[in-house]
């Protein structure tokens, strides 16, 4: 396993990291049903192959991926053995059934905290971010950060850092308080990070540790057509552009075009699509997603993988002939600001 520090001031982590959303199982944005005994085994088995961090969120299954989170990393020390990564800032409590908002005021990143504290199991976590900017509650950004920046002085967060901002939203937080880490999107599908947050990131010692790196799992070769007619419900993806026509035309072949480079490259298609983000500038790390053990096994490679600048090219040429993805900025997704568009409305 390689490493790599976050940032200036962050750990030593696994060049890829266990992502927790899938295992909330079924909710608003779940991904259909999980077996939570296999989840814990499929933590356990990352962590054993030298995955030393998990990053989760209270949202992701309302509350349920911290718990099986905090079930999965109880023979291990937190915070020595293995970093647990959580977010804050999309509420659901005392909403009406479904709905979930986005919350930054200071006592609401206090309250929870609290809860993923107890959540988790643990009595620090280790690098706490919000989720998404909030739009709805009018809350200045500077007095979010001055909230979070109590929690690291009240020694119950380590690092803080946020998911999802823009470079004028980083740099408000930068001025008051460094931001130890940033977390975008960035994939094959989702490239835009790297003319935006990342060299943002570069130039002030923030470290990146970015997300959906096999677009949700389109770019790990599983999918057709058929398989995604028959996703769950319950699966968010299914109402998702990215699985949907014109764009999952395009998205399919680009996968047909990558398999014969990792063919070649004796890589399995994740290995190759989670290699290339970590072979982007700026990128520390990536989280990337499991349910069952097997899955960690067919990505865990990409941490040693090292694509030479002909590869890359070679990818580049696939994506450009693919027509598929892009490379402007990451937007929010329709139901964020759907969300935040109602909170106004209403106000």
């Amino acid at each position: 396993m390689k490493w790599r520090r976050l940032g200036d001031t962050g750990p030593e982590l696994s060049r890829v990291g266990f992502g927790a959303w899938a295992i909330g199982g079924p909710w608003r944005f779940g991904w259909g049903s999980v077996d939570d005994d296999e989840s814990v085994a499929a933590i356990r088995h990352a962590v054993e192959l030298g995955v030393n961090w998990i990053d989760t969120a209270a949202v992701y299954g309302l509350g349920h991926s911290e718990e099986v989170v905090g079930s999965a990393i109880a023979p291990y020390r937190a915070g020595e053995d293995v970093f647990v990564f959580t977010k804050c800032g999309r509420r659901w409590e005392g909403r009406p059934d479904g709905v979930i908002e986005n919350d930054l005021r200071p006592e609401s990143i206090r309250e929870e905290c609290e809860r993923s504290l107890r959540r988790l199991g643990v009595e620090r976590i280790d690098l706490y971010q919000f989720h998404w900017p909030d739009w709805m509650t009018g809350t200045e950004l500077e007095d979010s950060w001055a909230g979070m920046v109590g929690l690291v002085e009240q020694g119950k967060a380590r690092w803080i850092g946020v998911a999802n901002f823009d470079v004028d939203q980083l740099g408000r937080c930068e001025e008051l308080s460094h931001v130890a880490s940033v977390q975008p999107p960035l994939s094959l599908l989702t490239r835009g990070a790297r003319t935006t947050v990342l060299p943002w990131a570069a130039q002030h010692g923030t470290g990146a540790i970015v997300y959906s790196p096999m677009a949700s799992g389109l770019l790990t070769g599983g999918f057709d057509r058929d398989r995604i007619a028959q996703l769950d419900t319950s699966d968010w993806r299914r109402g998702s552009q990215q699985f949907s026509e014109p764009e999952l035309g395009r998205n399919l072949d680009l996968v047909e075009r990558l398999r014969p480079i990792a063919a070649r490259l004796g890589a399995t298609l994740p290995e190759l699509t989670v290699g290339w983000t970590l072979a982007q500038t700026g990128v520390t790390a990536a989280i990337v997603g499991a349910r069952l053990p097997r899955h960690v096994d067919g990505w865990v490679g990409a941490s040693e993988l090292e694509l030479s600048p002909d590869v890359l090219t070679e990818i580049d040429q696939a994506v450009t002939a693919s027509g598929a993805g892009t490379d402007d900025p990451p937007q929010p997704p329709p139901h964020v600001l759907a969300a935040a568009g109602r909170r106004m409305e209403d106000e």
